[in-house]
């Protein structure tokens, strides 16, 4: 699967599109579309399913300096504004004030990221640290690990600074139950 055929996948689903385009006329600063919305899209379609299928919800990163509560919580509120009709959770998140909560919500570090794209390198398996945005050119996708284990249905362990194996175990199991197809690859086999 190359990049093309990842993004006609994920944009099957309307609500990734739609979440993308808003996200291009918002003028979000580093705005990207991200993870499990994007790969569970992919696997409905390879899969046979509904392309809405199992998505708990739609993750939006931006990175702005500004890391006050307020304008973050005004970003959330933009976007979720804008894209209510949806009638789906859509989560916001300014990735230059991860650091600020992350070790005390999950227990473990979180180093300071300079950009979104550092925060879906973070995400806790290799085959969902995707994201896409809309540009006036077309689209543009980050996928530092490829395609190849979306296409083959393999959940990967990150082995991150802030990577927790009882986080993965419980994501993956969730996963395994919807998409039996998937191939779970233990946490420890890549530590």
């Amino acid at each position: 699967m190359n990049t093309d055929d990842f993004l006609s996948l994920a944009l099957r689903n309307p609500v990734n599109a739609a979440i993308a385009d808003e996200l291009l006329h918002l003028a979000l600063p580093d705005a990207w579309i991200v993870s499990g919305c994007l790969v569970q899209t992919a696997w409905n379609a390879l899969t046979g399913r509904a392309v809405d299928y199992g998505i708990k919800d739609y993750d939006v990163f931006y990175f702005d300096p500004d890391t006050s509560w307020q304008a973050e919580d005004a970003a959330i509120r933009a976007v979720q504004e804008r894209l209510a009709h949806l009638g789906v959770a859509i989560e916001v998140r300014n990735q230059a004030r991860v650091h600020l909560w992350y070790p005390e919500k999950h227990g473990l570090p979180y180093p300071p990221l300079r950009c979104s794209s550092a925060g879906i390198d973070r995400f806790l398996t290799k085959n969902t640290q995707i994201g896409i945005r809309r540009t006036r050119q077309g689209h543009e996708v980050y996928a530092p690990n490829g395609f190849d284990d979306v296409a083959r249905l393999i959940v990967r362990p990150n082995p991150g600074p802030n990577f927790s194996a009882a986080n993965y175990g419980a994501k993956a199991a969730r996963w395994k139950k919807l998409w039996p197809e998937l191939t779970v690859l233990m946490a420890d086999a890549e530590m």
